[in-house]
């Protein structure tokens, strides 16, 4: 499996949690890498990328709470969340940005409660 997520879990609203992404089998380093939520009944979201040279962009939703870091000698992508809300609540993904099909991992679950 190519990306590997973790550190979902369930958090009070305000709480923060800090999502990894492992990866192997592509070259890291040069990619552009994305993280992703998705709500049941609705489209795959872009919360946050970051390009090889560090360069990074947020949705709006949660630009100023949520902060994406690489490191690419350990081939790990990482989200920190801070300022939870309950409509973060979602399952987070990695994948390349542009997204590529056959990299979608399972996902982590993010809930937050009110």
């Amino acid at each position: 499996v190519p990306l590997v997520e973790s550190g979902g879990g369930l958090v009070q609203a305000g709480g923060s949690l800090r999502l990894s992404c492992a990866s192997s089998g592509i070259t890291f380093s040069i990619q552009t890498m994305g993280w992703y939520r998705r709500v049941p009944g609705k489209w795959r979201e872009l919360v946050a990328s970051i390009s090889p040279g560090n360069i990074t962009n947020y949705a709006d939703s949660v630009k100023g709470r949520f902060t994406i870091s690489r490191d690419d000698a350990k081939n790990t992508l990482f989200l920190q969340m801070a300022s939870l809300k309950p409509e973060d609540t979602a399952a987070y993904y990695c994948n390349t940005n542009p997204s590529l099909f056959g990299l979608w991992g399972q996902g982590t679950q993010v809930t937050v409660s009110s």
